[in-house]
């Protein structure tokens, strides 16, 4: 199992950012006059561009990230798409989460590394996500994953405090959804209802434990990023953390939107890695961000539509920051059909993080052997 020397284990926080997020908003040809061309009403000023090089700029909403840069530790992956790339927001966000692009996936990416580092299921709260529900990305048979909604009041039955009361409650749900005593399923129920219990009534002691010096803003992606930062804090094991925000599906109002969003996100993810930096965890966390597409090349007066070709963010003390992938041309030959061309296959990315960050063996996650980026190091 893979550590840093420092006897903490290697973790990876994903941030997926919902909607469609627009690349060429994001990160900006602000040099290419094309760009100015085909987007008259819908982009971001030359001036206001925040540089990573003489062509290419951060949103200036994305200030904390730009910091992230200026330190080395800032990764911005190109061009990042897939083939026969699909402008549904279910479907693109299924290739995604499964990392299977020519059929229906059975398991997630994520929920498969949860398994394989953990495959004896020992730590229920290997892999957790912080939000309602249980993203694609996260299933996988014999994969337990905490939700959370909120980690200050998580849990199962969390008003019963004593085990006995609690342990008649858990009967009673698995006979209500599962049938009689010793049924397969009831007894499924039963071990889930426990597990959920466990992992509850230890993540319910991480808020308990930490203490910083950051303040996060009252939203909803730093609230989660602060969870984040502490159980990790708390050392309990916790190895894959998954949390989401939006909406990028900015076919109008963009320019307000797509602002409001980038500043929350980018304010979010650095104040969490000033938070891992206090408490000596710089190094130990990769936050990986991406989107299920990138937008329309032409703006449509007020926003832009579905497209695809987008890009993808990779930050850490552990990061190697740069530019990754090539930024797709807005030459008119070379788009596909009005979208950014993408040149760089996001299972690459997965790869990269599965093989070199936590250790395990990419291709039967990712279907598949693909390049892999150096943003992190062999």
């Amino acid at each position: 199992m893979k550590t840093n020397g420092n006897g903490h284990h290697k973790s990876l926080v994903v941030v997926q950012l919902s909607g469609g997020n627009d690349a060429l908003n994001s990160v900006i040809p602000y040099a290419n006059p094309l760009y100015y061309d085909f987007r008259p009403h819908v982009h971001i000023a030359e001036d206001a561009a925040l540089p990573l090089d003489d062509e290419l700029g951060l949103n200036p909403s994305m200030t904390a990230m730009k910091g992230l840069w200026d330190d080395g530790k800032l990764a911005v992956i190109n061009g990042i798409g897939y083939p026969n790339p699909n402008r549904s927001h279910f479907r693109s966000m299924d290739v995604w989460h499964t990392a299977e692009s020519e059929k229906i996936g059975e398991e997630g990416w994520l929920g498969q590394a949860i398994r394989d580092l953990d495959p004896d299921s020992e730590n229920v709260l290997t892999g957790v996500n912080f939000g309602r529900g249980l993203p694609r990305a996260l299933y996988a048979k014999g994969a337990p994953v905490a939700s959370v909604g909120n980690l200050e009041t998580y849990g199962l039955f969390p008003d019963i405090q004593d085990e006995r009361l609690r342990a008649y409650a858990l009967d009673a749900f698995s006979r209500m959804y599962g049938g009689e005593a010793g049924d397969n399923v009831a007894q499924f129920i039963k071990q889930t209802g426990s597990d959920a219990l466990k992992g509850a009534d230890v993540l319910r002691t991480a808020p308990q434990q930490y203490s910083s010096s950051v303040e996060y803003a009252d939203n909803p992606i730093a609230q989660n990023m602060k969870s984040i930062a502490q159980v990790m804090t708390a050392d309990l094991g916790t190895r894959v953390y998954y949390t989401q925000h939006g909406s990028f599906d900015t076919h109008a109002g963009e320019l307000k939107s797509h602002t409001r969003l980038w500043s929350e996100v980018s304010d979010a993810v650095g104040d969490f890695m000033d938070d891992l930096d206090e408490h000596g965890l710089a190094d130990d966390a990769v936050v990986f961000m991406f989107s299920e597409f990138g937008r329309r090349i032409r703006d449509n007066g007020a926003g832009t539509d579905h497209g695809s070709g987008g890009v993808a963010f990779a930050l850490g003390g552990a990061v190697r920051g740069g530019l990754y992938g090539e930024y797709p041309s807005l030459d008119e030959d070379k788009q596909l059909e009005g979208d950014l061309r993408f040149n760089n296959d996001f299972r690459s990315a997965y790869s990269t993080i599965l093989d070199r960050w936590l250790g395990l063996d990419s291709v039967p996650i990712t279907n598949g052997t693909y390049e892999q980026h150096d943003f992190i190091a062999k």
